[in-house]
């Protein structure tokens, strides 16, 4: 059974000084695939992101942030605080999963609940789509969006035509070859069945199926527009999770073709203005002052798209655990409580949303089970703070509900060593100095052995306290 935090019944007073009204409001906008330089303010030379830019130039810039290598892990791990294996949720669900997010796992959105804050979810879910596991049994007042990733449908590109076929799919698979995909032409895996169609929801409704993508950018936008209207005179909490850039790529006629750097760049450039009509709405109701807002993304770039993925710039790969596929840009923005225009690179990653919005909500996270997860407001407000994290694992996917934690990482300070595991125990193979080679070029291990020996030491301890405390997934009950 769930245990929700006990409220604290004392008032922050570094967080709701004079002007604050109650506990803050939380936007969390999560884009889906973005690169770490898919950003203006992060160095893209073709993608234009003003609103997003006057973000960061209003709050702070996290330069070593870190969400999980791929999609459904990243979305666990921000909402439960915690590294993905240790819910046994370290893969990607496929449309009529028997698995889910357990219902016995508390989300950002259980946790501010009590506080009495308004919740809902609009976009990407992936963490189940059978009814047990959708948002509103996870602590949302409110869903609008798709249960998984907007390529799990019939038009999935390696999916064969239909009799007769939807005009959409000869042009995405069209698309793909412009691309250069390489596993275009192979046949999908077993467990990958496609042929159902992509619903979306409206709480526990379907709205429709195969829905026009080109709307979905615009339509998340103005449900999250409505949402902050409608709850403007209490404390609510939005997760916004757009599907795109994720491939198939669609936007919406407005912004197509506008971008210089393609339809990568349109579909960003349509997420841009929606942060900027979100960040309107919250002045206009004169909210701006009480409302943190969150910018990341879920992974780095799906790179083997071509023009149709995105760029991690100076780092290596992407869809691993190399910093390409993990390190993600990300802003944070609080008018009067973050400092302006300030860059950090300490570490900190998705993990630390939900205990440092409980914080700041004036409650705790849960405190009967490891939260891998610390508090980084400190970061945040106070330029001089270290990171909590004296070390941060990197974990790769496993085989299902029931496979093994993958460890394949750790970072200490600047140090970040690589493990391979073959059925055996850990073993550092590539050990990297992040600080002078961020781009993870130049393998050390054998000028430096003692850090690697030091690293391994402190991952294997780390790992056997892991696997006495994983927790159960959550699986269907008829």
């Amino acid at each position: 059974m769930k245990r929700l935090p006990i409220i604290i019944g004392v008032t922050l007073w570094f967080v709701f000084s004079s002007g604050a009204q109650g506990p803050p409001n939380f936007i969390i906008i999560f884009t889906d695939d973005q690169g770490y330089e898919d950003l203006g303010c992060f160095g893209s030379p073709k993608i234009k992101t003003p609103n997003i830019d006057r973000m960061a130039a209003e709050g702070i810039r996290f330069t070593s942030f870190y969400a999980a290598p791929f999609c459904g892990p990243s979305r666990a791990a921000l909402l439960t605080g915690c590294y993905p294996p240790r819910m046994h949720l370290a893969f990607n669900h496929n449309p009529h999963a028997k698995t889910g997010l357990n219902h016995d796992e508390i989300t950002i959105a259980e946790v501010l609940k009590p506080r009495g804050y308004a919740t809902m979810c609009i976009g990407k879910w992936h963490l189940g789509d059978h009814a047990q596991f959708l948002p509103p049994h996870h602590g949302f007042d409110h869903f609008y969006g798709l249960p998984y990733s907007n390529d799990m449908w019939p038009l999935n590109p390696r999916m064969p035509l239909g009799d007769p076929p939807d005009p959409r799919h000869p042009a995405i698979k069209e698309r793909v070859k412009l691309t250069g995909f390489a596993n275009s032409d192979r046949p999908l895996q077993p467990n990958q069945d496609f042929s159902v169609p992509l619903p979306i929801y409206r709480g526990l409704s379907i709205l429709g199926v195969n829905t026009d993508q080109t709307r979905l950018t615009g339509d998340y936008t103005r449900e999250a527009l409505r949402f902050i209207e409608d709850n403007k005179d209490q404390p609510f909490f939005l997760y916004l999770a757009h599907n795109m850039p994720h491939v198939p790529l669609f936007v919406s006629d407005s912004f197509l073709g506008k971008s210089e750097r393609g339809l990568y760049g349109d579909a960003i450039e349509e997420i841009d203005w929606g942060v900027g009509q979100i960040l309107r709405k919250l002045k206009e109701l004169d909210l701006d002052a009480n409302t943190l807002v969150v910018f990341t993304s879920d992974n780095g770039p799906w790179l083997q798209y071509g023009i149709d993925g995105g760029s991690a710039g100076p780092l290596r790969a992407g869809g691993t655990t190399y910093e390409g596929g993990m390190r993600v840009p990300t802003i944070m923005r609080w008018p009067g409580k973050i400092p302006a225009g300030r860059t950090t690179d300490q570490v900190a990653a998705t993990i630390d949303l939900l205990p440092t919005f409980a914080r700041l909500a004036g409650t705790q996270p849960p405190g009967d089970r490891v939260i891998d997860g610390r508090d980084i407001w400190p970061l945040m407000s106070d330029p001089a703070a270290q990171s909590p994290h004296e070390t941060f694992y990197y974990f790769g996917g496993s085989r299902g509900a029931d496979g093994a934690p993958s460890l394949r990482g750790i970072r200490a300070g600047n140090w970040k060593l690589h493990f391979r595991r073959r059925g055996g125990p850990l073993r550092g193979f590539e050990l990297y100095n992040l600080k002078t080679d961020v781009g993870e070029t130049q393998n050390l291990i054998d000028q430096r052995p003692q850090i690697a020996a030091r690293l391994e030491a402190q991952a294997k301890a780390f790992l056997e306290e892991f696997n006495q405390n994983r927790r159960p997934i959550g699986r269907v009950v008829d």
